[in-house]
């Protein structure tokens, strides 16, 4: 008995970390979902980063989200570029180009394009399978949870996603690890929610002499 009582307590332990590790994740999805489902409008500072295919970049600039489904991406490091969602069409634009893409969002293969639905329908346990705490993941900000999850419906491009949440259920960083190896992450700061936002910042005129191309995919 004694040999086996340091097996039995290291076994409750075990489970008890178990359980308290997905307790804390349903708990803190609920703050995520409360959170973003209640803010009509959002303005974040971002910093992108990509490693793959023996390559990497890192670019930052701002984003701004409305609900519904509305998002613009304006890159302004290392150079400007621009991503807009105008909730039906998306359009990506390189000043000085000769052409503008335009794809629609429905269509749409971007791992940018999900985080048009962050406002006003936010459900994680809905759109991550096995959403669990990744405790083995040091979180950037201390105090932070990460989660750990599978998307579903880009299970062909995504095998997992990392959120790093806030205990009042901010999304400071998101982690997508893709089948292929490569590994893109966002980081998210300066957070303002319900900001005054037109709807015209959502909108996308190409400028003129530059060519508006319909294309399957943007990037």
């Amino acid at each position: 008995m004694k040999k086996l009582l340091p097996v039995l307590l290291f076994l409750v332990s075990f489970a008890s970390a178990c359980s308290f590790a997905a307790v804390n994740a349903a708990e803190i999805a609920k703050r995520v979902d409360e959170r973003y489902n209640s803010i009509n409008s959002l303005s974040a500072d971002f910093i992108e980063s990509y490693k793959g295919n023996g390559m990497s970049r890192t670019e930052s600039g701002t984003l701004w989200l409305k609900h519904p489904g509305k998002m613009r991406w304006e890159y302004r490091e290392p150079g400007p570029k621009l991503f807009v969602t105008d909730g039906k069409n998306a359009f990506f634009y390189v000043p000085g180009d000769r052409q503008a893409r335009r794809a629609p969002v429905k269509k749409l293969d971007d791992l940018r394009s999900p985080l048009r639905y962050l406002l006003g329908k936010t459900k994680l346990n809905k759109e991550f399978a096995d959403l669990t705490a990744a405790t083995d993941v040091e979180p950037q900000v201390a105090g932070d949870i990460v989660l750990r999850g599978i998307p579903k419906g880009m299970e062909d491009r995504v095998s997992t996603v990392l959120l790093e949440v806030s205990l009042q259920g901010e999304i400071r960083r998101i982690v997508l690890m893709e089948v292929d190896g490569s590994v893109t992450e966002f980081r998210f700061s300066n957070q303002q929610e319900n900001v005054p936002v037109p709807d015209e910042r959502f909108r996308f005129t190409a400028p003129p002499g530059v060519e508006m191309v319909e294309v399957p995919e943007i990037g």
